[in-house]
């Protein structure tokens, strides 16, 4: 995987954490993110081959992981290249999961919790 310093600009808007997970809920964006993860860079065209969908899908699939900071595009010359931006994850990651991996959240309290859900 690249180093994050090899990624081309992003625009330098704050992306809400919202906007990340409305395009990780659809499976399309989440296989072109995968697919992204595999080898970066790839064309529009080279992003359609394989998948069961129409380049203008794709296309849109891909505007809407460009807005929510997912995804970076760079031109060389007349091509538009599309690389992963793991930046959004990683602040997902930080804000989200990381907590829940903590060592001090323990057995006893997941008891706790799921004992408020259960009675609740």
């Amino acid at each position: 995987m690249q180093s994050l310093a090899s990624f081309p600009q992003v625009t330098p808007y704050a992306v809400s954490d919202d906007r990340v997970f409305r395009s990780l809920a659809d499976p399309n964006r989440r296989r072109l993110l995968d697919r992204l993860y595999e080898k970066s860079g790839q064309t529009l065209r080279e992003l359609c081959g394989g998948l069961a969908m129409a380049r203008q899908s794709v296309s849109q699939h891909l505007e809407l992981l460009e807005q929510a900071g997912l995804v970076a595009v760079r031109w060389q010359g007349r091509e538009k290249r599309h690389f992963l931006n793991p930046l959004p994850l990683r602040g997902i990651y930080e804000r989200w999961i990381r907590k829940f991996e903590r060592e001090d959240f323990t057995v006893p309290q997941r008891r706790t919790m799921k004992g408020a859900v259960d009675s609740g």
